[in-house]
């Protein structure tokens, strides 16, 4: 059996997501295709817009000032998801872990991978780890993954431009 890497890869998926929104329903499809997600979705005519739901709320954890709100709207966020956990096997990826219950639609399942994957990734690399880039005017987010824990911009473009209006300011 293994662990699925719900942290890493869902964070990314909700970050991906946030920061350049699909046109249409077909794009989160592709986009969830495109982090590893295997399984098929049932399809239903509010799937865009729900899903954008699910987003907006994913933002306000990102946003979230201090810690403490960040883990207690986060856990608002797994209550609305709640399901046990099932041992699974599909798509030959091997027995693995689900936090969702069979059968949802494309922005329940979001909503279940996304808010697990970030809890994952908040208690295990640290609550400090998920915040919008710091080069302004770029509002990204960024999802750090690194191993010093010291990402700040969502691009080396924004890194670059970073280091440049801080070149400039000093001359």
């Amino acid at each position: 059996m293994q662990l699925n890497p719900y942290g890493e890869y869902a964070v990314l998926l909700a970050a991906s997501l946030a920061n350049e929104w699909p046109e249409d329903r077909d794009g989160i499809e592709e986009r969830t295709r495109d982090f590893g997600m295997t399984m098929p979705f049932p399809t239903l005519a509010t799937d865009h817009s729900d899903t954008r739901a699910v987003i907006q709320d994913w933002l306000a954890i990102v946003d979230a000032p201090t810690d403490p709100e960040r883990a207690t709207l986060l856990n608002l966020q797994m209550a609305r998801a709640a399901a046990y956990p099932r041992l699974v096997d599909h798509d030959a990826e091997g027995w693995h872990l689900h936090y969702r219950d069979n059968g949802q639609s494309m922005p329940q399942v979001l909503r279940s991978v996304i808010c697990v994957g970030t809890a994952l990734h908040l208690t295990t690399r640290g609550m400090q780890r998920l915040r919008r880039c710091e080069a302004e005017p770029c509002t990204h987010v960024v999802v750090d993954v690194t191993r010093n824990g010291r990402q700040r911009y969502c691009s080396v473009r924004c890194a670059n431009r970073a280091a440049v209006r801080r070149h400039r300011a000093r001359y």
